[in-house]
């Protein structure tokens, strides 16, 4: 079971991921030593990363997921390739060893991706199934009543008055090539301190707050927090594909959303055009989601589920060992 004030930590940096320690033991109810303590203690055990991201659009892509079959006896080989592939996030090894489901930036612009050509091509792959996310839900984590104690409304709206997460404005602003190194630093540890940012950088806290500023309100740079969920009571994960009418597609996917256990849920091309991403405290309390909560939401047709085996890559760490580690670390 998480710890309550981890808990509390945790959905303090959903909500403001930079937010100074001080502020966070202010609305969570202890030091700002305490706080600092027990994320570094989470972070050196590799359960938790701050990741700062570029939004895929400002380089034309756009979130699909792809669904790649394969020879079990291929998994190892096909498993490295597919994490080292800087266009995936998110991506796991199915139950059974016979399936790798990730997260694919990809562009639209009629063309196959070289991507999937590659993965098309390499040995031991059986088939790709590729769906284009339509909608997403809830990003990930944001609804922490679903994964852990919670921080109460007040609590929340003082986090969000006192360090408000900025809205984007308009369409994403192009990036400069003297962005890289500021943004290198932030993929690293989305809170990184502005001494660090100015020693990475050369920059002056000054044009590091501006710069900061521009990109967070044009919606270029964003903020997630990776987790390894066996780290916080939730060693059983699955993705549920999930069949809905047009009629109901968006009231459904709201539904799901909804749900306990639900971290991640989206509209998707294909078949099966709903997708939401569970995690539990072993098959037990999955088969309970199964069929209680979501048999009580009306407009599913049909479901297939795919359970996670090992997880491989988050949105901007690797797993390794069960632990989160920065793609740089491993090279």
């Amino acid at each position: 079971m998480l710890d309550p004030l981890d808990s509390h930590i945790l959905h303090a940096l959903h909500v403001a991921p930079r937010a100074p320690f001080r502020l966070v033991g202010e609305v969570v109810g202890v030091s700002e030593q305490t706080v600092a303590r027990r994320f570094r203690a989470m972070h050196r055990a590799g359960a938790v990363r701050v990741v700062g991201l570029v939004n895929p659009a400002v380089h034309g892509l756009s979130a699909s997921v792809v669904r790649i079959g394969l020879h079990p006896d291929r998994l190892d080989v096909l498993a490295e390739a597919v994490t080292r592939l800087p266009e995936v996030s998110f991506a796991y090894i199915t139950y059974g060893g016979s399936e790798i489901v990730c997260s694919l930036e990809t562009a639209q612009d009629g063309r196959m991706p070289d991507v999937l050509r590659r993965l098309a091509r390499s040995p031991g792959v059986l088939g790709l199934d590729t769906l284009m996310v339509l909608r997403a839900y809830s990003p990930p984590g944001a609804d922490w009543r679903h994964l852990g104690p919670s921080l109460p409304a007040e609590a929340v709206a003082l986090l969000q008055e006192r360090y408000p997460r900025p809205v984007p404005q308009g369409p994403p602003v192009e990036l400069r090539p003297d962005d890289t190194p500021l943004l290198a630093v932030l993929a690293e540890d989305g809170r990184a301190s502005q001494a660090t940012l100015a020693e990475r950088t050369g920059w002056t806290p000054g044009r590091i707050a501006r710069r900061i500023e521009t990109l967070e309100r044009s919606g270029t740079l964003f903020y997630d927090v990776d987790l390894v969920p066996e780290s916080f009571g939730y060693p059983f994960g699955a993705t549920l594909w999930l069949r809905t009418t047009p009629a109901l597609l968006d009231a459904t996917g709201t539904a799901v959303a909804a749900l306990p256990r639900v971290a991640f849920a989206a509209a998707t091309s294909g078949e099966q055009n709903l997708m939401a991403i569970a995690m539990c405290t072993d098959a037990a309390d999955f088969y309970e989601l199964l069929s209680g909560p979501l048999a009580d939401i009306p407009g599913i047709t049909g479901y297939s589920v795919s359970v996670r085996l090992r997880a491989l890559k988050k949105a901007a760490s690797l797993v390794y060992r069960g632990r989160l580690v920065a793609p740089a670390a491993m090279r």
